[in-house]
């Protein structure tokens, strides 16, 4: 079947970091196999809802050619998904080296198993992403606005005349 390589995620605002740790993770066997992780999880763990709800997440995974296969996840790297799915090679963010979970500790211990921590995109992230939003928000309404009245004045011309 060949080798099997587990990873998972939010995937909220998915962006090139995003890209970045698929296409590396596949590069590391033969099949892909992707958690996202529920809107609830999120919450959970994140103290806040995710911007893009759960289906709408998977889809966008789900469509990309690096992914093989695409699975929820309720509970964060659990051993026993894990385990059904025949992972071989798990890979995660190194913001979680020094971080316990119980999935990759048993991946750790597993004499054919390994764990995979990969790097972030520098200056790229959802929390990023979101701090630009807000920083910009006054620009983002105001273009959105004019957006609106050019679309209104247009209306007001085509079915009132020039008046």
């Amino acid at each position: 079947m060949g080798k099997i390589i587990y990873t998972s995620g939010s995937w909220d605002m998915f962006h090139v970091g995003h890209l970045n740790v698929l296409e590396r993770s596949k590069a590391l066997g033969d099949i892909l196999i992707v958690g996202v992780s529920t809107d609830e999880l999120i919450e959970e763990y994140k103290g806040m809802p995710p911007i893009i709800p759960f289906e709408e997440r998977l889809r966008i995974v789900k469509a990309l050619s690096c992914v093989d296969k695409v699975v929820k996840q309720t509970v964060l790297t659990e051993i026993t998904q894990l385990k059904t799915l025949n992972v071989d090679v798990v890979t995660i963010g190194d913001d979680w080296k020094n971080k316990h979970l119980d999935g990759l500790e048993w991946m750790k211990s597993q004499p054919d198993k390994e764990v995979v921590y990969l790097e972030y995109t520098p200056g790229v992230s959802t929390t990023g992403i979101k701090k630009k939003i807000i920083e910009n928000t006054y620009q983002i309404i105001s273009a959105g606005l004019m957006r609106e009245a050019e679309h209104i004045e247009k209306w007001k011309q085509e079915h009132c005349g020039n008046s």
